[in-house]
């Protein structure tokens, strides 16, 4: 019963709030202003309706009174004219009428007669004769057996004596023995029956006509216009009255009243448009609408203002309330210590000290004592040191200037023991609350992110960003003290071979044992960080201006580097490679000094490993010029300096050229012809290739097509592959757009790719192959044996060819190693069905070698340098002639050296 009861008295309080129980009251006003509203707009509204049904009503009632007077009198002019036929004949008739003022108006009225034949005998005014035998009005009474009660009345239309249009009241003419003789005619212009349409009654789009049984209208005004021959609306007749029915001749609604006139098959129709008969309505309910709108944004606005002004009052009770019990509650479950503190003024009204007044438990554990002894304590008593440590300051700023005010201090606690402790300092009457809270785990976090943000995951040693940091400060401290600065770049060697050897984790570990070897070489001041991967960096700051003072240290280091390490029970020996620089000789800034040592570490790899350089200018002319040749590739392609030498290839058996492999060349236009060997790194590196190689590609092609379209001997046209286009996702659709583009069979292209670019993805690779395979080009590996490709995946790949690299052609005839590694890959190749081909062959000794040892094929100076596309169709040229005429031996169409070159 507590619980509905609290509840029920909660609900009754919140009611008797003002900001809650005016909103309730206002949205009743408004309930009610416009239930009223919708009430009297209601009431106007059926009125606006009823007037305008009653004026449709006294509208068709005088419109029917007036088309009867005027239907009876054009239907008593047709019964005179009927009767006087009768007694003077079709020519009489209308002269005696005309002479005792019996015909209506010739203006408004046409009188005429027509015989049996259709044939019009006169006519008031008088017309041309014409025949109407073929009007409905005439038919209707030949065709009927004697005169009906009432005229007929025709749809309005015209003639050919009368271009306007009439409407046609007839009656039907008989002779002595009652047989049909003609008819009774008067014509009526249309406009004649609503010439009582008025616009101050009738308004813009009412309407008033008459029409037929047939639901054609005869006569219809709309406004200023008269029309006829619509359909009339589906208003029942005299129960319709006053119906709002939508007309079909313009879509418009209107209050419709229709009256059947008597003697005759017509009926009289009356419409009002609805919208303007209730245009004084809608303007009334904007009315309504708008004062009802205006009182209830007024009572919104003034409900809105008393309810704001209610709600911060209330807002500010509870707010205070809710503080006290809040800060009862939540001081007591915080983990902060909670110090409530009143000031104390010395004589001259200065703050003298602070007295605690209140504090929860945590307050207690953190001094150490319990309630009752805090209570009333000095924070002086409490913190003696207080007043030097520039917590009193503060609390005096609080207390004096108000806000809120935080900090953190290394504190020392009852025990002996120091923690970092954060306080947050909060005025109020005269005083201030304290709230403080042990952070001593959150610093230790701190600074164990800062340690890990700046020294490397794997070996604890600085990273980048403090090593960095660390050549900064170095400088700084040289330019102090007129001393310099040495910082070695550190390489180790063979660390990839342990890494893909031994897996990543051997190669993990061997990394920090290197580490700490280093570490343990430097100096306290000097640093050791990892530069990423299997570089380092060392600063040895305070150095004279001696670079081989330095070296004693860079030796220390080399040789305990080189120091066997076990690693997963097996024995290996890393080296180090290491440039070195002076800080200023060699750079005056970081980035100088960085890249200058990288520099002259490439140096110390290229003088064979192990071994440290000091940098020297000249170092970095081979890397400007790298930069050079790079930015002027980029325009190369574009600018048209790359052309293509073909080298033949040819049969050792026979001696005859089989193919021909494309070679590229740049006409750099500063430095001349520049080597492959030059940029065709560069290219692969900046990823250039891909750009290159598709040129190559296509050009190859299209040359290979031109020797075919001029009648040579087809040849097969090699082209090599780098790694960088191989691995490229659209390579077999380049491949099929240069044959398809230069119209080349596929079988007259091979593609070269190295042993080594095969290993690196072998399922990817072989994939790629066979999709190539299967277009019916050739493929071959290239360089074969300087690779590391076992058997198993060798008899996978896709390929009809094998070429020896030319490292093992060179020495042939000596060579009792290159001659068996040659014996070898040829006896293999074969076993495999497989051509071998051997590339740098420059003399006889290695020809005869290769071809006493069954090699299919060779390449290379003895036979011809890579030349021009014009040389080769000589050569092919030459090549046919003499297979025509079998007189000279294969050799002799090997070109002079001097011109080939």
């Amino acid at each position: 019963m507590n619980g509905p009861r609290a509840r029920f008295t909660r609900l009754l309080g919140l009611g008797q709030e003002t900001h809650i129980s005016l909103p309730l009251f206002a949205m009743l006003l408004l309930v009610i202003i416009w239930m009223a509203t919708d009430h009297f707009i209601g009431i106007e509204r059926n009125a606006a309706r009823g007037a305008a049904r009653d004026s449709s009503q006294e509208l068709i009632a005088t419109y029917e009174a007036q088309m009867q007077r005027n239907l009876g009198s054009i239907d008593q002019t047709l019964k005179v004219l009927k009767y006087a036929v009768e007694l003077k004949g079709t020519a009489g008739a209308l002269p005696a009428l005309n002479q005792q003022g019996l015909l209506p108006s010739g203006l408004v009225f046409v009188v005429s007669i027509a015989d049996r034949g259709g044939m019009v005998v006169a006519s008031n005014p008088p017309a041309r004769e014409i025949n109407v035998s073929s009007q409905s009005y005439f038919g209707f009474h030949r065709d009927s057996d004697s005169d009906t009660g009432t005229p007929f009345v025709s749809q309005t239309l015209r003639d050919s004596a009368n271009p306007d249009w009439h409407l046609h009241f007839t009656r039907r003419l008989n002779d002595k023995n009652g047989r049909f003789a003609g008819v009774a005619i008067v014509e009526v212009d249309p406009a004649y029956f609503t010439s009582g349409y008025e616009r101050s009654r009738l308004g813009e789009s009412g309407a008033l006509g008459l029409y037929g049984a047939d639901g054609v209208f005869r006569a219809l005004r709309i406004g200023d216009k008269v029309v006829w021959g619509q359909r009339a609306p589906p208003v029942p007749r005299e129960a319709g009255a006053g119906q709002v029915v939508a007309s079909d001749w313009d879509g418009v609604r209107r209050y419709t009243s229709v009256r059947r006139l008597h003697g005759f098959s017509l009926t009289a129709l009356v419409g009002l448009s609805e919208q303007e008969s209730m245009a004084a309505f809608e303007q009334q309910r904007r009315n309504y609408l708008w004062v009802a709108g205006s009182g209830s944004a007024l009572l919104v606005i003034i409900v809105t203002l008393v309810c704001g002004w209610s709600w911060q009052l209330t807002r500010t009770r509870r707010r205070i309330r809710r503080a006290q019990e809040t800060y009862a509650a939540a001081s007591e479950a915080s983990l902060d210590a909670f110090f409530v503190m009143r000031s104390i003024s010395a004589d001259d009204g200065t703050i003298a000290d602070f007295v605690i007044e209140a504090t929860n438990t945590r307050a207690e554990k953190l001094a150490g004592m319990d309630k009752p002894s805090l209570r009333g304590l000095r924070l002086s008593a409490m913190l003696p040191a207080f007043r030097d440590n520039g917590i009193f300051e503060d609390l005096i700023k609080v207390t004096l200037v108000g806000g809120v005010h935080e900090a953190e201090w290394l504190a020392e606690l009852s025990g002996g023991r120091t923690c970092w402790l954060h306080r947050q300092v909060v005025a109020v009457e005269d005083g201030v609350v304290a709230i403080v809270r042990d952070i001593t785990e959150r610093k230790v976090a701190e600074e164990r992110i800062r340690h890990m943000a700046h020294h490397d995951e794997l070996t604890g040693l600085p990273n980048r960003s403090l090593i960095r940091d660390r050549l900064d400060q170095a400088i700084l401290q040289a330019q102090r003290r007129g001393r310099c600065v040495a910082v070695a770049f550190i390489d180790l060697d063979g660390f990839k071979l342990v890494n893909d050897g031994l897996g990543h984790n051997a190669g993990d570990e061997l990394l920090k044992v290197v580490g700490a070897r280093m570490s343990a070489c430097v100096r306290r001041e000097d640093t050791l960080g990892r530069f990423g991967g299997d570089e380092f960096i060392i600063i040895l700051p305070d150095q004279a201006d001696n670079p081989m003072a330095v070296a004693p240290i860079l030796e220390k280091i080399r040789q305990a580097v080189t120091e066997p390490v076990l690693l997963e029970g097996q024995e290996v020996q890393v080296s180090c490679s290491m440039g070195v620089v002076m800080y200023p000789r060699d750079g005056a800034d970081p980035n100088t000094l960085m890249m200058n040592a990288d520099a002259a570490m490439y140096r110390a790899k290229e003088m064979g490993n192990n071994n440290f350089q000091f940098y020297a200018r000249e170092m970095n002319a081979s890397v400007e010029e790298k930069l050079v040749l790079l930015e002027g590739l980029r325009g190369a392609l574009d600018d048209g300096q790359f052309h293509l030498l073909y080298q033949p290839k040819v049969d050792l058996r026979s001696g005859l050229i089989f193919g021909v492999e494309a070679l590229i060349r740049w006409e750099h236009p500063e430095h001349g012809v520049v080597s492959p060997l030059r940029f065709i790194g560069l290219a692969e590196e900046s990823g250039l290739i891909v750009a290159i190689g598709d040129w190559v590609l296509h050009t190859a092609c299209r040359q290979n097509k031109a020797w075919q379209d001029a009648g040579l001997a087809p040849i097969t046209m090699s082209v090599n592959v780098s790694p960088r286009q191989f691995e490229e996702k659209r390579l077999v659709e380049r491949v099929a757009a240069a044959l398809r583009e230069s119209a080349l069979a596929p079988g007259a292209l091979e593609l070269e790719v190295t042993e080594s670019l095969i290993m690196r993805d072998l399922a990817q690779s072989v994939g790629k192959m066979r999709e190539l395979e299967a277009m019916g080009l050739s493929l071959s590996i290239d360089d074969f044996g300087t690779g590391y490709s076992s058997l198993s995946a060798l008899k996978s790949f896709p390929i009809s060819s094998l070429k020896i690299d030319k490292s093992f052609v060179r020495e042939l005839a000596d060579n009792t190693d290159d001659q068996a590694i040659a014996k070898a890959v040829i006896s293999l190749g074969h076993m495999l069905k497989l051509r071998v081909i051997a590339e740098g062959v420059e003399t006889e000794q290695q020809c005869t070698f290769l071809r006493d040892n069954d090699c299919d094929e060779m390449q290379g100076y003895l036979f011809s340098r890579p030349v021009p596309a014009a040389q080769i169709a000589a050569l092919l040229a030459e090549q046919a002639r003499m297979q025509a005429g079998c007189a000279l031996p294969a050799r002799s169409l090997y070109p002079p050296q001097a011109d080939a070159a």
